[in-house]
């Protein structure tokens, strides 16, 4: 397996590169880069590694900035001292996030992982990598495509991308429909949210779970708070998202 660390940090390299060594003797570190200027160019002009070790903060900026400047469809284990960024990694083609100081275990755990699907899509001449990477960041999980919901003395099925968000009332949660059509679910938000594509669907607080385009404002709020206007409107009070997920869900959105 050839790989290329991103890593401005000189110790972090060594580690890395130590325990690399350990975990899978053959492993071989084509070179390293310090800086997202010196990253853009060894991706420019070579051929892409098998496994990319990517540092978000860097001297010159953080490590998303090379992939706006330079197509890379190599996978990535992002490494990093915070935890704040991981779904801003998971948006390209990340397998794993590793907080600092790596671990042993941890590292061998994402590279078995790796390894482990990359047999699964491995194909004579090539992987497929997005179902690669699409498979690594579900977990191998499939997410639901849609639901059935009883209406009257009918059952309907109603395809995930119909709906707007899920909402909590006690015990009874519901699903809103892009339309306002508005059904009983039987499962709760905690079930739910392992069965949606967190891409799409976001865990607002204890009773919503949202969809991006159902967000249709964003105000802030006192104690570092968000205010949620959805469409179709909630039907309760306003949808808070708190100050401990403000930052993850701004994220999310897109920031």
């Amino acid at each position: 397996m050839k790989v290329f660390i991103i890593e401005d940090e000189y110790l972090g390299k060594e580690r890395l590169v130590r325990l690399l060594q350990e975990v899978d003797p053959e492993t071989e570190v084509l070179g390293h880069a310090e800086s997202v200027r010196s990253s853009v160019q060894w991706l420019q002009h070579n051929p892409e590694p098998d496994l990319l070790f990517v540092d978000i903060e860097l001297a010159d900026g953080q490590s998303f900035e090379i992939f706006s400047q330079v197509e890379v469809q190599a996978p990535m284990i992002f490494t990093t001292s915070y935890d704040e960024y991981a779904l801003q990694a998971f948006k390209v083609h990340s397998l794993d996030y590793l907080l600092k100081p790596i671990q042993r275990e941890e590292l061998k755990r994402a590279l078995d992982k790796y390894r482990q699907l990359k047999a699964r899509f491995e194909r004579p001449a090539s992987i497929d990598m997005e179902n690669l990477v699409r498979e690594i960041q579900k977990g191998g999980q499939e997410y639901r495509q849609r639901f059935l919901v009883k209406q009257g003395q009918r059952w309907l099925s109603i395809e995930t991308h119909e709906i707007a968000w899920f909402m909590a009332d006690g015990k009874i949660c519901f699903l809103k429909t892009w339309d306002n059509r508005r059904f009983i679910v039987d499962y709760s938000l905690e079930e739910l949210a392992t069965m949606l594509d967190p891409a799409l669907f976001f865990r607002a607080n204890r009773s919503y779970i949202v969809h991006a385009r159902a967000v249709k404002s964003i105000d802030p709020h006192l104690g570092g708070k968000l205010i949620l206007q959805l469409t179709p409107l909630s039907d309760g009070a306003s949808v808070v998202v708190s100050k401990e997920k403000a930052t993850e869900f701004k994220v999310w959105m897109g920031k």
